[in-house]
Order: structure tokens, then sequence, then C-alpha cells
């Protein structure tokens, strides 16, 4: 019998789950772990680039830890860890940080996005280095965001994971893992660590929009309709949505804000429900009050269980500390014997 696959994926501790997590991944994450060797981590010290506070990255932590169970990972099937809770992360980020290079780091375009926001500064045409070191003393950008590509990899390659699921945004971090894979192996002559790949999860790509008229669904943007919020705000939330005018002609082309409510209720309802409204635009009797009314009521038949099964988790300090520990023990098995690996090729051996 085949080993199974090992999926990895990691989330970082930045707040609660919205729909755009669980329709883009969550679900999907759900389904897998019954095929693949799947293991998810929360991205604790990832989350310290931004350097959060203590008591918020706590409870983010353990509220994304809980509304991955509530959504239907099951700890017996995944291993869900935290990733502080495996220190042979942190060793093993120190010593393949020995084999990456500076300039390439400060390529990314991630670091130059997310150092310039940092900074207050604009892409001015300037490289990074520069608008760096003529920014005011008192700003900074810390060594951890410059070296997220590092630990991102070692993420990876601690567990000899084959396939991670990564959205656009981090292709070319899942491309420098494949980098330092090879310069890894390469460099001593072994064949260590496989080359990780994004998992396809085939078809076409959920793009889960927002509630403001444009863009997809996301926490720094405030046009999220979250796993865990209560009717009254969810329902409140959809009806402020952003609509249009309402169509002047018969058969006009649907407008944008019209279009990504619409791609809400194809997630979320029947599709004979999302025709009856298609219909309605296209015929000029659509009545957004209505349309909004039904997209929150399918909605919450999708929310409410997750909700329901949140608030008993996140209120088990029992349960939540069971599951941790298993996962923790689980992630540090395979991890350690990474490391002792990686120890050995790279000549740190104990004396005694």
């Amino acid at each position: 019998m085949n080993e199974k696959e090992i999926v990895l994926s990691g989330i970082r501790a930045t707040g609660n789950l919205h729909l755009g997590n669980y329709y883009g991944a969550l679900s999907k994450f759900v389904k897998m772990q019954n095929d693949y060797d799947c293991m998810y981590f929360i991205a604790d010290l990832h989350a310290l680039t931004t350097t959060p506070d203590p008591e918020a990255l706590h409870v983010n932590v353990r509220n994304i830890l809980a509304e991955y169970l509530a959504a239907g990972v099951d700890p017996d099937k995944a291993t869900i860890f935290v990733q502080s809770d495996v220190p042979e992360i942190s060793e093993m980020y120190l010593l393949l940080n020995m084999h990456v290079g500076i300039g390439e780091l400060m390529r990314t375009a991630s670091f130059k996005d997310k150092a310039r926001k940092q900074l207050g500064i604009k892409d001015d045409g300037q490289d990074i280095e520069k608008q760096i070191i003529g920014t005011d003393s008192n700003k900074r950008v810390n060594a951890g965001l410059l070296t997220y590509p590092t630990l991102m990899a070692v993420d990876i390659l601690i567990q000899k994971a084959h396939k991670v699921p990564v959205g656009k945004d981090q292709e070319q971090h899942l491309e420098l893992t494949r980098r330092f894979a090879r310069r890894f192996n390469s460099f001593y002559g072994v064949d260590l660590f496989p080359e990780p790949v994004n998992f396809d999860f085939g078809g076409k790509p959920v793009k889960v929009p927002g509630l403001d008229g444009s863009g997809k669904m996301g926490k720094s943007e405030g046009n999220c309709i979250y796993l865990v919020d209560e009717e009254k705000v969810l329902r409140k939330k959809v009806m402020r949505a952003v609509t249009d005018e309402g169509p002047k002609e018969p058969n006009s082309p649907i407008s944008e804000p019209v279009a990504n409510l619409l791609t809400l209720m194809e997630l979320t309802s029947a599709p004979e429900t999302v025709q009856q409204f298609r219909d309605a635009y296209a015929d000029c009797s659509i009545r957004y009050g209505d349309l909004k009314k039904q997209l929150a009521e399918d909605i919450l038949k999708v929310t409410l269980p997750i909700r329901e099964r949140y608030l008993d988790i996140v209120n088990d300090d029992a349960y939540i500390a069971r599951v941790v520990k298993q996962g923790a023990e689980r992630a540090r098995e395979r991890a350690a014997k990474t490391l002792a690996e990686v120890r050995e090729i790279m000549g740190i051996r104990k004396f005694y």
C-alpha cells in the first residue's frame, strides 16, 4: 500500500476566518483529510512579522484552531498544530538561512510591498534597499519580514511535504522553497528534500467577492462575512452590501456589485434560486432587498452550524489542549527526524 502524499497548509493568526477562507480553502481541507496525510498549522511565528499585541495573538490562535475544528477538520484524520509548538522549526530556520541570499529575499514582491506598507512609503521606482535606508530611523522593517520566505520554506521542508495549497500571492514563496530545497540537496550532494508543488484542487479557482462592490473578500478590506458572525450582524452586513440603481433595459450587462452578490449566491444557494434572480435582473424586475434577504438566509445555513460548534469548542479548554498536544506530538516526530538529518549533513554534531 502506497503512503499518502503529505499536504501542508498554514494560516497566520490574524483574526477570524471568513467565507473566502472557507470556500477558497477550508471546505476543501475537510474533504482532503480522507485522501492525504494532511497537516494544518496556525502560523503564530509568521504573525510576529507585524508585531501583534501578545494577548491578541494568543486569542487569535485559539479562535482559528476552534474555527478549523468547527468547520470539520478532524484531529484524528489530520494533524492540526500550532507552529511555535514545534521548536525544531525555529532551529532549522536558522540553519537554512545560511544557504539563503539576502538579495533573493529582498527581491520578493511580498517583502517589497509589506516593507513599504510598514514604513508608510510609496513605490517611487527606487530600490527597496534605498527606501529602507532613507526612511526615518524611528520606523523599521524587522528582519523576520525579510526572512519570511525562509520560515515558510522550513514549515514545508521540515515535514517533507509534497503539496502545498497556496494562492497567487504565495506562488513566489513556493518557488523559493523549491529553489532552497534544490540548493541544499546539491550543495551537500544529498537527496533529502522533495520539491513541493502547489496543490491543484481541480476545477475553476474559487474567488469569493466582498460586500463592498469590488475585489475579493479580505480582512484588511473590511468587506467580510465571518464564519462566526452573529445572525443579526450577518443579516445587517448583507443588507448593507453595495448594489447599483438597477437595470434600465432588459438583458443589460450585470454590474460588478450585483455580479458579486450573485457569485456569493452561487456558492451558498440552490441553482434554481440563483437563476431566478438572474432572470429577474434580465427582465428588470429584480428587487435587491429580496435578493439580499435570500442571500443572508442561505449564508446562515452554512455559517450558523459552524458558529454553534465553534462556541462549544472555543470554551472547552481541555479539548483544545488535547488537540494541540496531539498535533504537536505528531508534527514534532517528523520534524525532529528531518532536523537530525539536516544537522548531521551540515556537520552540526554532538561530542557526547
